[in-house]
Order: structure tokens, then sequence, then C-alpha cells
């Protein structure tokens, strides 16, 4: 895999690139991609990715069923009934659940059925039982009629044999693994769950667990894109809090590429702190780093490089910015490698009216934190106003929206898309 020389500026450094064709370089990398499969038990398949399509070996329902309690008729015999002039059947039996029914409906009679039972043999309807009136136990008034195939599931209605069932490239959803139940599956192939290694790099790190002394910060990173990651559906290696001394990084980092499939340290990304990152990537072998830094607020110095067929991401050291470039960057090369290709659904988001102006310098993509409340003509955006590095900020937040690079900002009352977080 090989790649251009990158844009460099006037200094001698990595260009900004906008967000998109960052995205779109690092997508490029990994359209060769494939990961293993494994067989798991259908239960177990809940948020796992389908890696081979499932086929209807069967019609669902087999048998015409009810989908309310009722009469089973013959639908010609109640044409023209009202409750000014209902007709009158003859009940000749009944639909016991769980059994086919015996006998046949004839002209002029008709079943007590259940939702949910078989429709018996002749008939081709069901009164629900709102529309009738009990004259005894052998006879009943029908005061609606109905046509043919009224308040029935008919057979295949559901899904048809040799219907796709559930798509390759699903996430599989609780809809989708009762639909599979309904089929009788007992197993489903998925692709294997994605490893991601996450490490925080700096001396001035230390575990969330103990006391900063001066000059000391706690490692938020590693806890919060570990959950990230986690809620993904990935397997997270941590590799703690490692040294800013290359000697000690470089090492960490080949390892824990070895040992997974995406990689993100956190920390050594800014331009001019070293260069750790970039160096440290470079030293993995081709083809290196990709981009190094991007025209975005919060999270311009991150860096996405490859080694071989295996991304790494050099991420800002301020949490709010990491996390910020997990979801633009990180999200989608997990999406992309997990072997999703039937997403059901996209991120959520909802519109709203943005309850204040917000400016925003024109060339880079904003990411506008927000609050969510009802107001009198629907949904309101608040932004959360803070440092963009504060972590509380985002604990706040119940999603945020974008400014456009060509746009100087958003005005109060305009509408705004907001996605929400999870």
């Amino acid at each position: 895999m090989t790649t251009g020389p990158t844009t460099k500026d006037m200094l001698g450094r990595s260009a900004l690139i906008s967000v998109s064709d960052a995205r779109e370089i690092m997508l490029k990398h990994l359209e060769e991609t494939k990961l293993s499969t494994e067989i798991v038990s259908l239960p177990d398949g809940l948020d796992r990715i389908l890696a081979t399509a499932l086929q209807s070996h069967e019609n669902l329902p087999p048998h015409p069923r009810s989908v309310m309690d009722g009469f089973a008729v013959i639908a010609r015999d109640t044409y023209g009934a009202s409750e000014s002039m209902p007709c009158y059947l003859q009940i000749s039996g009944s639909v016991a659940m769980g059994e086919m029914p015996a006998g046949s409906v004839e002209k002029g009679n008709c079943y007590r059925i259940a939702t949910g039972g078989f429709m018996p043999s002749g008939s081709d309807a069901v009164v629900m039982h709102e529309h009738t009136v009990p004259v005894d136990d052998t006879m009943v008034e029908i005061v609606k009629s109905c046509g043919s195939g009224t308040n029935i599931i008919g057979i295949g209605d559901d899904i048809r044999q040799g219907e796709t069932a559930v798509p390759a490239g699903r996430l599989l959803r609780p809809q989708d693994l009762g639909l599979l139940a309904a089929l009788g599956c007992v197993e489903v192939e998925v692709f294997r769950k994605i490893r991601v290694g996450v490490m925080s790099t700096g001396d001035e790190i230390i575990p969330h667990y103990e006391t900063p002394q001066g000059g000391q910060i706690r490692n938020i990173n590693s806890i919060a894109l570990g959950a990230l990651a986690r809620k993904c559906g990935t397997e997270v290696i941590d590799y703690g809090i490692v040294s800013d001394s290359r000697e000690i990084f470089l090492p960490t980092l080949q390892r824990a590429v070895s040992e997974n499939d995406i990689v993100l340290f956190s920390g050594g990304s800014s331009v001019g702190v070293r260069d750790l990152g970039e160096q440290a990537i470079e030293a993995l072998g081709p083809p290196g780093v990709l981009v190094h830094g991007v025209k975005l607020k919060p999270g311009k110095p991150i860096i996405i490089g490859f080694s071989d067929s295996t991304p790494v991401f050099g991420l800002p050291g301020h949490p709010v910015s990491a996390m910020v470039c997990f979801d633009l960057f990180v999200k989608p090369a997990i999406d992309k490698i997990s072997g999703i290709t039937d997403a059901p659904y996209s991120e959520p988001s909802i519109t709203a009216t943005l309850a204040r102006n917000i400016n925003s310098a024109a060339g880079r993509l904003d990411l506008v934190r927000v609050q969510m409340r009802q107001g009198d003509s629907g949904p309101v955006a608040d932004p959360v106003l803070g440092r963009s590095g504060a972590i509380s900020t985002l604990a706040r937040a119940h999603g945020y929206f974008l400014i456009d690079e060509d746009s100087q900002g958003a005005t109060q009352g305009s509408k705004v898309e907001v996605f929400l977080y999870r």
C-alpha cells in the first residue's frame, strides 16, 4: 500500500486538510481490510455483524393465522351485514391454540378463534369480536361485514421461502434475532470483534484513581476512549500510561500494532511537542503518516497513519478533542473494518432550533456541543459554553452540531441537525 507525499506548509510542517478529505484518505486505505469470522449461538449474535446473508428456508407463517380474537368466517356470508341489518352464523367449531383445527367451515357457519390461531379450512376472513353480538352458545350475530383476507396473515405474508431474512453486513438487533428464531436458526456466522489498543502518553499523566501533585493530570483518555471503543462493539486492550521517551513509547506502540486491528494513543500528536507520535508511526514502517492535522475545532492536531494495513491514530491530549476525533475518524474506521455494509440506522440525530448565535472561523469544521430541551415549537439546542478542552462540557451535552468549513457561524433561530450522544 503506497501513498503520495504529504503536503507541507512554508515551515515544512504537514498542511492542514479538511475533515472529509482526511476521512476519505483513511477509508481508502481500509478498502482491502478483511476480518475473519466465527460461529456463535443465536442469542450471542446481538450487536454482532452478520458475515453471511441468511435466507428463509420456509414460509412464515406456514399456515394462515388470525390476527384478532373473533370468528373465522367465509367472507361472502357477511356481505351487507350492519348493526341495523345483521347476519347470523352458526358456531360449528372452535380453534384451540397450538393445534390445527379439525373440520371445515361451511356456508352459514363460523369457528371461534383467538389471535394467533390457525385458520380452519374453508374460512377466508376473521370478524373481530367487537363486531359480533352473541345470540347463544351456538349462534352469533355479525354487525359488520368483512372482505376476504380481513384480519388474517396468510402463508408467507411475514417472509417467503427463499427470501433474504437478514442481509450480510447487518449489525444484528433484537428484532433480527427474533426473525431468525422464528425461522429456527440456531447459530449465526459473524465477523470477529475488532481489537482496539489504547494508550495514553505523557510523563505528567497518572492513574485516574491517584491524587495529582504539581503538574500531574489524571488519565482521562484511556477510560473515555476505551469506553467509546467498547460502545462500538470492539474488544479493548489498555496499554496504560506510556512515557514520552521514544525508547519506551516505540516498543509499546509496536507491540500494540502487532496485537490489535486499530491502535489509539493520545497526548503525542500536537505539532512541536517532540513530534513523538509522527516519528513513532513512521518508524513502524510504510505507509506511515497519511494525515497530520485537520481543519477542525476541537481536534486539529490528529495524526492518522498506517503500519501496513493497521490504522494508528495519534489523538490530541485534551480529552474533549480526543473524543471528538474518535467520533469523526476512529468510529468510521471501526465501522469499515468491522464488515458493516447494511446499517439499519445511521447516527441518531434530531432537527432543532438554535437558541443563540455561534461564531465560527471560516475554513475549519466546528463541532458545537449542545443541551436539548423542548420549546414551544419543538426541540431547542442550547450551546454548552466553556473551554473547548473542558471535559465537563461533554458530560453536560446531549449532542452536537457541525458548522461547515465555508461558514462563519450559525444564527439564533436557525435549524441545526443535532447528532445525539448515546
